[in-house]
């Protein structure tokens, strides 16, 4: 393990001790604590990229080392937007130890390129790649909001509300943060899948190939796709949305790990080790 990763995940791992004394004693100087070790820590992890591409030569997301980093890399950048935009203080708690956790992950995995580094020097498959890792990670914020949301809605219904009571925003700050992650993530996936479709069509003659990643990437898209429009046309908030947000990260997790390993295909090729 180089020392700059290292460093990252130690800081993420700081920034989820801080977080979690927040959740336990409430003290804003534990938040900012948490806070500085993880932004301390995206500093580092850009790092990580920057000096893993300047190494190679190409940009980053050629094999399943380089992509969990980046996957990593987006979720933290998301956080750090979502913190600063909505105030959701308490969602570090779920950002750091998720973030430290991919870093881990990462670093236990060959960091050997395998995938034909021709598509990697493209800027399109860049912003592709980039863009599908971002709204990833708006989406998984969804899911973390959505897990707070479940957790704040039992501590409300029980007659002496328990632990996170006090400790969990209220019950419409986490609908309303959970459905502009999902509308973020959502957004960016549409774009992403539309720069991949332009870029599959000069590189392998199709805009759609059947490609197995290419199905599950569109199987992603119409579950949030309906989720949205179930919520706009028939309602669905609170629980329901916060339940149906963690089932989409979880099919998104299998669209980026279990397809990658399990199935072949162009994608599972660049994924592999």
């Amino acid at each position: 393990m180089d020392i700059i990763q290292f460093i990252t995940i130690f800081l993420y791992m700081l920034s989820t001790a801080g977080y979690v004394a927040y959740l336990f004693f409430q003290q804003g100087v534990w938040q900012k604590i948490g806070y500085g070790l993880l932004f301390a820590a995206f500093l580092c992890h850009t790092a990580v990229i920057l000096i893993g591409s300047f190494k190679t030569g190409l940009f980053p997301g050629w094999n399943l080392y380089q992509s969990l980093v980046l996957a990593g890399w987006a979720f933290s950048g998301m956080f750090l937007f979502i913190r600063h935009r909505f105030n959701l203080k308490v969602l570090g708690v779920y950002a750091a130890p998720f973030a430290a956790a991919v870093m881990i992950m990462a670093v236990r995995i060959p960091a050997d390129t395998v995938a034909d580094s021709r598509f990697f020097k493209s800027v399109w498959v860049f912003f592709h790649v980039l863009i599908m890792f971002l709204g990833n990670g708006a989406l998984a914020l969804a899911c973390g909001v959505g897990l707070l949301y479940l957790l704040q809605e039992r501590a409300i219904k029980t007659k002496t509300h328990g632990f996170f009571f006090k400790r969990l925003p209220s019950l419409e700050l986490l609908d309303s943060v959970g459905y502009r992650c999902i509308v973020s993530g959502f957004a960016m996936l549409t774009i992403g899948l539309v720069v991949g479709f332009l870029y599959a069509k000069t590189a392998w003659g199709q805009f759609w190939s059947w490609d197995p990643k290419e199905v599950w990437a569109g199987i992603v898209w119409l579950f949030y796709a309906a989720l949205l429009h179930e919520r706009l046309t028939v309602g669905w908030r609170g629980r329901k949305a916060a339940i149906m947000s963690i089932i989409g990260f979880a099919v998104i997790l299998f669209t980026f790990l279990g397809v990658n390993l399990i199935l072949e295909g162009h994608h599972g090729e660049f994924s592999r080790w």
